[in-house]
């Protein structure tokens, strides 16, 4: 909300550069953020579902099932690229094996295409 609000003043006052330079800023922070709670912190489905469900966890009579059984569902749902695909994130899932195929048949679908460019509206004038 701040962001939205302080880049649509800039933008007005006819600053474009520094709120683009801010969202390359934070989409370089988010990735890198990313990488460092998967990678160090090992924060990846199983520790999605301790932090989650860590009230349920210690209710429950076996903590380390529960949040095995939770790990499971969350890769079921929502870590596999189906459910990505099913909400358009990602255009197409290609099996292993069909791998070889789809790659011939894109490659067959270039070997014989001609590359034309528009014709010049405009010569260049003698300057």
């Amino acid at each position: 909300m701040g962001y939205n609000f302080v880049c649509s003043i800039m933008r007005g006052m006819g600053n474009s550069k520094a709120p683009m330079t801010f969202v390359i800023v934070s989409s370089v922070v988010n990735i890198i953020g990313d990488i460092v709670l998967v990678a160090v912190f090992h924060m990846g489905a199983a520790g999605a579902a301790e932090v989650l469900y860590a009230k349920e966890a210690k209710e429950s009579e076996n903590p380390k099932a529960f949040i095995a059984e939770k790990e499971a569902e969350y890769n079921r749902l929502f870590a596999n690229p189906y459910q990505a695909a099913k909400y358009g994130y990602i255009d197409d899932v290609i099996e292993p094996r069909n791998t070889r195929f789809r790659i011939i048949r894109a490659l067959a679908q270039l070997e014989n295409k001609k590359l034309t460019n528009p014709a010049k509206k405009h010569g260049n004038i003698p300057l």
